[in-house]
């Protein structure tokens, strides 16, 4: 018999099963700023008794290996979140079954879920991919692998049969999320100006059907209700756990779609504010919530600014009426807009997703586009940013690209071709010109740097409110937003014409690079002088009395 054998009881009913949690698990992803789907994973196996232990995919490769050889794992699990990474993992994989590791390699996440096949053929050192919600299917994976028993019957995994691909029938998803436990935190919560920051989980799945999106996919594929949320009292209640035990004053939620459209919903949430206040956490936290433009009600979202919300991300994706039919928003511009100008009102931050391309994209689109974008934040509120849509795996949009045979590129490069041609010729452009110049893309490009800065300000706001010359330091960042994004909006107009016109365009890579520079040291002077000016301040709020450096 082997040793700490372990008779479980399951989420889903009553299972007696046999496990050996002598043997290690190791889970490989992603770590920064946390990784919820793989702390689940982990608190899911830690309380039926194994011992687990999550690697920052990140890491040097030396360290990784080191690590798994010192653990010795029955299995090690990776989490593939982007499938623009599927190579680098494999190469990972694949050095280390060269170093001598034999454990069971899995796979899960939104590409291996969808796509298993693909994911099989691509990384041939798997021995598994761990289909949709993990959590009880690797649990009984990692349950037979301990006891040597065959683990290629249970539901919800695929593998190699020989040449053929095996995939089980699919595990129902979870439907009761309270069941499973908190997820693991280990990692260092980063901070802003002191104050701890924590992701949180309301709510799985998604009701909306965008056709770029893999994630209405992903919960439509399993059995079982796409949308659960957990119950209020419950978030509270961890809410509650992580700022007394851990002072996290900065929770994100990462719900694919917070639980805020229509009447049922407003029951849940008006409930979870209420639990909010019965622990008495209005003014000593705040939090962030993803949402879709037509949920942004005016009445309901003043109840929760009052109780702590102060950022909401919304995926507007289009300012064009054709654009949002393309991508199946079943939203209008005019819903965008509103949604913008309640959020406005309310004194709510917000920051939103944007593709400026689409297959439908047409210079007149674009330059819709670029207007929408000046009208929501041409007034320096938010940085303005934008990319352009990807045709993932397992989405609708990438079936249907295919099928008109416009589908270009590979896995980690998927590509298609516009209605006009010039379009695509476009896109290189301006997509050099802003990249090479620093403008958008990288944590260190210019529109990060300005949303990172607004969010800080909300903080300060709402967290520091007896901080001095607030509104003047508002103004400042509103005249340098403004600034930056009327420089932006002007480039990609001025590309389009140059295009449609067939002349050079206005900008040079070497002027907007200067221009970007010039905007980001604006800002971090701007910031830093602000900061360490009232850095007595600060501190005093955070209950300091040894002079430190704020974060």
């Amino acid at each position: 018999m082997p040793d700490n054998l372990a008779i479980c009881s399951e989420y889903s009913g009553t299972i007696a099963r046999e496990r050996d949690t002598s043997r290690i698990v190791v889970l490989v992803g992603f770590k920064r700023q946390g990784n919820l789907g793989l702390g689940y994973l982990a608190s899911t196996l830690r309380a039926r008794g194994y011992t687990v232990e999550i690697l920052d995919f990140e890491d040097p490769f030396e360290e990784i290996l080191a690590a798994i050889q010192r653990a010795d794992p029955v299995l090690v699990g990776f989490s593939l979140i982007f499938q623009f990474y599927i190579f680098r993992f494999e190469h990972m994989m694949r050095r280390l079954r060269e170093q001598g590791c034999s454990a069971h390699f899995t796979m899960g996440g939104h590409f291996p879920s969808l796509s298993h096949e693909h994911t099989l053929k691509l990384a041939p050192q798997l021995d598994s991919v761990v289909r949709f919600e993990g959590e009880l299917t690797l649990l009984e994976l990692v349950d037979c692998l301990s006891t040597g028993r065959d683990w290629r019957s249970i539901q919800g995994i695929a593998f190699r049969a020989g040449e053929a691909v095996v995939a089980t029938p699919l595990r129902a998803l979870i439907h009761d999320l309270d069941e499973l436990p908190y997820p693991d935190r280990t990692i260092q919560p980063h901070q802003v100006l002191g104050r701890p920051v924590m992701q949180m989980l309301a709510s799985r799945g998604c009701a909306r059907t965008c056709s770029f999106c893999s994630i209405h996919m992903f919960y439509r594929s399993a059995p079982g209700k796409v949308v659960r949320t957990r119950k209020p009292a419950e978030i509270a209640r961890e809410m509650k756990f992580l700022h007394e035990e851990r002072g996290i004053s900065l929770f994100l939620f990462q719900d694919d779609d917070f639980p805020v459209f229509g009447p049922v919903w407003h029951r849940w949430t008006r409930e979870f504010v209420s639990e909010l206040y019965r622990l008495d956490l209005p003014g000593h936290i705040l939090w962030k919530i993803n949402a879709r433009a037509d949920a942004i009600d005016p009445v309901l979202f003043a109840e929760m600014r009052d109780a702590g919300l102060y950022l909401v991300y919304m995926g507007l994706e289009s300012g064009s009426e054709e654009g949002l039919i393309t991508l199946h928003k079943s939203l209008t511009v005019e819903q965008n807009l509103r949604a913008v100008d309640t959020l406005k009102e309310l004194g709510i931050l917000f920051d939103f997703g944007f593709m400026l391309l689409d297959p439908s994209s047409t210079f007149a689109s674009i330059l819709e586009n670029v207007a929408f974008l000046r009208r929501i934040v041409g007034d320096g509120y938010m940085a303005a940013e934008f990319c352009r849509m990807i045709p993932y795996d397992g989405t609708p949009i990438k079936d249907q690209l295919a099928r008109q045979g416009r589908l270009r590129g590979d896995v980690c490069n998927p590509d298609y071709e516009f209605p006009d041609p010039r379009i695509y010729d476009f896109y290189i452009a301006v997509n050099e010109l802003l990249n090479i110049t620093g403008w958008i893309h990288g944590l260190k490009a210019l529109s990060p740097q300005l949303k990172y800065v607004w969010s800080e300000f909300a903080v300060i706001e709402r967290l520091f409110p007896s901080m001095p010359a607030l509104e003047t330091y508002k103004n400042t960042l509103r005249r340098i937003t403004k600034a930056s994004n009327e420089v932006l909006f002007e480039v990609v107009e001025d590309l389009v014409y140059a295009f449609l016109e067939e002349r050079k365009a206005k900008y040079t890579r070497r002027e907007l690079r200067e221009k970007c520079g010039l905007f980001v040291n604006t800002l971090v002077e701007a910031r830093n002088a602000y900061v360490e000016k009232n850095r007595m301040h600060f501190l005093r709020e955070l209950g300091i009395e040894e002079p430190q450096a704020v974060a």
